[in-house]
């Protein structure tokens, strides 16, 4: 990752003092979709699954208006299919949509040209129904990881002008963590990744950018390393959520790990009021703007 890292330092440069807003995102997936529960629900049973996604989107329409904030919204191709007017309300209110992928596998489970036919048809079928230009991607499970970074070529060859798909965290099932922590390229024909935020004491890197961190970690935690991002290393900050997580009525699934039951369900009840306060503290826009300057 030596030549990775250089190239990094370079990238940095292009934001770091510009005093820019934070990167607000939102991965775009119901409750029953999530990769804890793929060995627990089959995609076949997806359809008969009582949907939650286009309330919890309101929801969160309702909060970035209220909050004058606008983000990006990473989409699966499935929920344009199935909902085309979820997409659409997300787009006429001012922001971004990215591709999530069709079905939210994950990159190991595709060969290359596999992955280039899911990339493909999941930014057509999100361009056709918004009316609006797909330049991102985040990858499920964050699964761009050492032995797939072969996947920021193919986004490239797909269309793609960026990714946000590198957590560069140890963890049990994604990270690369010798990863830069901040705007990259793994080659000089890949898209721009835009790692997922952490901070790095102790010879290690600490993950800050929300989702089930944000729900078990005290909000100060996530407020201070946001803070330090900007201030201390002067640069913008990711973060992101799920529909889901504004949820805590979502139907509770059964059959799952004692592991996978505790990441899906702490804390939901506390997530609304601790979103409301990361709106309220900080300026959020959406990453086209913030990393690529688009309008």
């Amino acid at each position: 990752m030596t030549a990775v890292a250089t190239k990094f330092e370079n990238l940095a440069q292009e934001y770091r003092g510009k005093q820019l807003p934070n990167a607000m995102t939102v991965d775009v997936e119901d409750y029953f979709q999530v990769s804890a529960f793929e060995n627990t629900i089959s995609r076949d049973d997806w359809e008969n699954m009582p949907a939650r996604l286009p309330r919890n989107i309101d929801k969160i329409l309702e909060m970035f208006d209220e909050a004058g904030v606008k983000g990006t919204f990473f989409t699966l191709g499935w929920v344009c299919q199935n909902f085309p007017q979820v997409v659409r309300n997300i787009a006429e209110s001012g922001h971004e949509i990215a591709s999530h992928g069709i079905e939210h596998s994950r990159i190991g489970s595709f060969s290359q040209a596999e992955f280039r036919a899911d990339v493909e048809e999941s930014r057509r079928r999100l361009e056709d129904v918004s009316g609006t230009r797909v330049a991102g991607y985040r990858a499920p499970s964050f699964s761009i990881g050492q032995k797939t970074l072969w996947a920021h070529d193919v986004l490239a060859e797909a269309g793609y002008t960026y990714s946000s798909s590198v957590f560069p965290i140890q963890h049990d099932h994604y990270g690369l963590p010798e990863a830069p922590r901040f705007p990259f390229r793994s080659s000089d024909t890949g898209v721009l990744e835009i790692p997922m935020s952490s901070v790095s004491l102790m010879g290690r890197n600490w993950p800050c950018s929300g989702g089930g961190y944000f729900r078990l970690l005290p909000v100060p935690y996530s407020k201070w390393a946001v803070r330090r991002i900007n201030v201390k290393e002067q640069m913008p900050a990711v973060f992101y959520f799920h529909p889901w997580e504004l949820d805590p009525d979502q139907p509770k699934i059964e059959g799952i790990s004692g592991k996978a039951r505790f990441r899906h369900y702490v804390n939901l009840g506390k997530f609304e009021s601790r979103l409301s306060q990361m709106l309220r503290d900080f300026d959020w826009d959406r990453m086209d703007r913030i990393f690529l300057g688009s309008a």
